[in-house]
């Protein structure tokens, strides 16, 4: 029963409605993950570059990991912060996500 509601809700007349996500991981330079960094996604490199017009942003949890949900199959900028810890210089661009899929991201700060 269970197995079968969870179909439901994915799929509709075979189409599938998962919208477009971004799960990104954030590790320190030892690899190991990195709870409460400020991560801040822009949609083009000038919105970047003056921190201003941020498509979305969150914190990381626990487990290192920051969701992004209704995002449009492009590539983003990311700003991950936290303290003095940054992303800069390095894993600041993301490919282009997939659409109707769960994209997962690593970005490393030091």
């Amino acid at each position: 029963m269970k197995t079968t509601l969870l179909l439901i809700a994915f799929f509709i007349g075979g189409a599938q409605i998962v919208k477009t996500q971004m799960h990104i991981t954030v590790r320190n330079e030892l690899g190991n993950t990195e709870e409460g960094v400020s991560v801040t996604l822009y949609a083009n490199e000038a919105d970047y570059e003056k921190e201003q017009n941020p498509v979305q942003s969150g914190t990381t949890d626990a487990k290192g990991i920051v969701k992004f949900k209704d995002l449009n199959a492009q590539e983003y900028f990311v700003l991950a912060k936290k303290g003095d810890a940054n992303n800069f210089g390095g894993g600041e661009k993301t490919g282009a996500l997939v659409a109707n899929r769960i994209n997962k991201v690593n970005i490393i700060i030091q």
